[in-house]
């Protein structure tokens, strides 16, 4: 029993604290009040549902999340710790309103209470819209929604790549629609589609069919479906993380998302390249129907084989049409063939004439062309002949001339002779080719020189020339010698019938 006080104990003033007659209860340390108090409130609310807005949310790098619940009276401080927070279905953000489920506790160290919570779900789907609208808004302001974003879808994808469950119907009925449009090859990645760990297994799956390399032991898709079966908004809410929104924005390959029914729509709607109403819907909108395919290139084929024949009958056409405009060929060759007959009377008659006046030319010519005539002319020719005699006068006369022009000649040679002045102290260089150097430009060009001395000959080497290889001597050049004047015609005797 707690001890008592009178007026006199509490009026009484000591400097040194003094025990009442029979009090029995020694003061208490702040610890062990604390302990108290934490005791007694542990054993009143061991287990408690709070229904209060978030505030003050933040995430300790040990992993545990602080925070503090507050209505519009009152405020209470709560931590969570990092197993209870890794089983989060959401992300706890300032404003939501959530119901947390735990036990009341103290905190001795700063003197305050909290609630130590193992729970926490959104307070009602009005709260986890407004979740939904906050995040929607934060990441459209990203731009990862933006419409420019999307890609077009491949028109006939060889490799689909599916991320769903593998025991659900959603992979069933792609399978299915595909084998009746057009059967392709697909890759499905399996995960979980709702509960614990649903999100970052979507997420690891479209980055890991992003990552594969083209032309790997993995065949890379052309195409990604992203999708599960309907159902409610907490069944549908792993397709609203942030994790899976930002892993379909940035996939490399274009992503069809296929969530839930017609009515329902995720935020991986809105990353996702293109939205289809249903898995099945997805199919139809990944490959197009093999059967009409096949139609309308078989219609193309038939327009091609028309366009061919009916080039050819208008080309057949336009020539009968030509043809019966042109003339018949007796029509074009018959008066070509006239002007030929009458080049061929022309030409028997211009015969006959030069025939004619060839006979008359030929009779004027035979009287000059008798034997008589041509007999005295053979006579006089004889005459002139006997009496034509050859003189020792002309034959003289010839030779006379012939040793004038001579000595003329070697008189020239002997003054253009360019070693007639090696006598008087001149020198003659030849080069290797045994030609007259004229010029030094000529004689630095040259391997070795030629000097020709009156006496002889002597072979140098230019300053800065290659020495001449012992295997080939240089030829030792030769005096030139004046080249003998050219031999003229021997000088012919008159014709005597000239």
């Amino acid at each position: 029993m707690p001890a008592s006080f009178d007026s006199d104990d509490l009026n009484s003033g000591g400097l040194v604290a003094k025990s009442a007659p029979g009090d029995n209860a020694e003061p208490l340390s702040i610890t062990e009040i604390s302990a108290l108090l934490k005791r007694t409130v542990e054993d009143r609310f061991g287990f408690v549902r709070v229904r209060g807005e978030l505030s003050g949310v933040k995430r300790a790098a040990s992993g545990h999340l602080y925070l503090a619940l507050k209505d519009e009276g009152a405020r209470l401080d709560g931590v969570m710790w990092k197993g209870n927070v890794a089983r989060l279905n959401f992300r706890p953000e300032d404003g939501l309103e959530v119901i947390a489920t735990g036990k009341l506790t103290t905190y001795p160290g700063r003197s305050n209470y909290q609630i130590v919570i193992e729970r926490m779900e959104i307070a009602g789907e009005g709260a986890l819209l407004a979740l939904l609208e906050r995040t929607k808004a934060r990441l459209e302001a990203e731009g990862l929604f933006d419409p420019r974003r999307k890609r077009r879808l491949p028109y006939l994808p060889r490799v689909i790549g599916v991320v769903t469950s593998p025991t659900g119907a959603v992979i069933r009925d792609i399978l299915h629609r595909l084998a009746d449009r057009f059967p392709s090859h697909v890759i499905l990645w399996p995960v979980l589609v709702q509960g614990q760990g649903a999100a970052e297994q979507i997420a690891a799956a479209v980055r890991g069919f992003s990552a594969l390399a083209p032309g790997g032991d993995i065949p890379r898709p052309d195409l990604l479906i992203v999708g599960r079966g309907g159902g409610s908004i907490e069944d549908l809410w792993s397709f609203n993380e942030e994790i899976v929104v930002r892993a379909i924005a940035e996939c490399s390959i274009p992503v069809i998302s296929a969530v839930g029914h017609e009515t329902d729509t995720t935020l991986a709607d809105f990353a996702a390249d293109c939205r289809a109403p249903t898995p099945t819907a997805a199919a139809e909108m990944a490959v197009p129907v093999r059967e009409e395919l096949n139609a309308a290139l078989a219609e193309l084929a038939l327009r091609q084989r028309r366009a061919v024949v009916r080039l050819a009958a208008l080309g057949r056409e336009r020539l009968e049409v030509r043809a019966q405009r042109l003339p018949s060929p007796d029509t074009l060759i018959a008066q070509k063939a006239q002007g030929l007959d009458d080049a061929a009377d022309r030409l028997r008659r211009g015969l006959s004439g030069r025939a004619q006046v060839a006979q008359g030319q030929l009779q004027r010519v035979a009287g000059r062309l008798s034997l008589p005539l041509l007999s005295a002319r053979l006579e006089r020719a004889r005459m002139r002949l006997e009496a034509a005699r050859l003189t020792p006068g002309l034959i003289t006369q010839r030779i006379t001339q012939g040793r004038r022009h001579l000595d003329a000649t070697t008189r020239i040679m002997a003054s253009l002779n360019p070693d007639a002045v090696l006598a008087r102290g001149y020198v003659r260089v030849t080069g290797a080719d045994g030609r007259t150097l004229v010029s030094q430009s000529a004689a630095a060009g040259q391997n070795h020189l030629t000097l020709h001395f009156r006496d002889g000959l002597l072979q140098v080497v230019p300053d800065g020339a290659p020495e001449p290889s012992p295997a080939m001597p240089p030829a030792a050049a030769k005096p030139a010698r004046p080249k003998s004047p050219p031999t003229k015609p021997a000088v012919q005797q008159d014709d005597l019938f000239g």
